[in-house]
């Protein structure tokens, strides 16, 4: 599905960090391969929510650096096939997108469907994996937070929070973020506007929640990430409340990490 000249299924920063826990951005390129036409989509739609998680990789570039973490990001769009959602779920790749028909999506064959997974999803949570691999060389079940933003509207349904926090089982970072976050003057939302119950939060679950790892997925609203200012006001605001609860759950393997 890639051509020799386009980017890997991933792209990764910081891969030596000494925190004790992963950051991935599942949606962090608005990218079709060239292989599959732009998805028979006009072009400014690829500018869209729908697409990508609007200033994710931004915000999560600058908090790799603030907190010395390694950092995986996805390179193709969600349209394509969505990193965060369980792959046996039908809209993984959509037909329609808050309302935008995705032509390129329609009646897809399982053989195609393969192709995507080979091609994207494998070779990124193959890279997710590894990198937890390596990191427990070092840390006794390190963490992994999933960084993504949400649109301010959703199919004619306004979302009034400024950032949310997810989690499946495990609050032990949910839960004093969320306190954190209020403690700013935020309104937080709680497993919204998405749950992190399956197909969404498919990362933190695979590659976290059944080893018993410390995980969360944060979305910010998308508005307060247009501009670089935001961008950088909240990779600053999440390193500060994040870095501390994520420290704390960090366990150095042999006393050395």
């Amino acid at each position: 599905m890639l051509n020799a000249d386009e980017l890997p299924p991933w792209r990764s920063i910081n891969n030596q960090g000494g925190a004790p826990f992963l950051l991935c951005c599942d949606h962090a390129s608005a990218r079709i391969p060239r292989a599959l036409d732009g998805l028979g989509l006009e072009p400014h739609l690829l500018d869209l929510h729908i697409a990508y998680d609007i200033g994710a990789e931004a915000m999560t570039r600058r908090m790799a650096e603030q907190l010395d973490a390694h950092a995986i990001f996805s390179s193709y769009s969600r349209l394509v096939l969505d990193m965060n959602r369980g792959v046996r779920f039908d809209d993984a790749s959509p037909e329609t997108s808050d309302g935008h028909p995705i032509p390129g999506n329609y009646g897809l064959t399982s053989a195609a469907k393969r192709q995507r997974i080979d091609a994207l999803f494998a070779p990124y949570h193959g890279a997710i994996a590894q990198a937890l691999a390596d990191l427990r060389q070092r840390w006794l079940n390190p963490g992994l937070v999933s960084m993504h933003s949400f649109t301010p509207h959703m199919n004619g349904r306004s979302r009034p929070w400024e950032v949310a926090v997810m989690w499946r089982h495990d609050e032990r970072v949910a839960r004093p973020l969320i306190e954190a976050l209020k403690g700013h003057g935020l309104t937080v939302g709680e497993n919204e506007p998405y749950s992190a119950l399956e197909p969404s939060g498919y990362s933190i679950h695979a590659h976290a929640g059944i080893f018993g790892a410390p995980n969360v997925l944060i979305e910010v609203r998308q508005d307060l990430l247009t501009e670089e200012a935001g961008v950088r006001h909240w990779a600053n605001l999440l390193a500060e409340t994040l870095g501390p609860i994520m420290a704390s759950l960090g366990t150095p393997r042999n006393g050395d990490a």
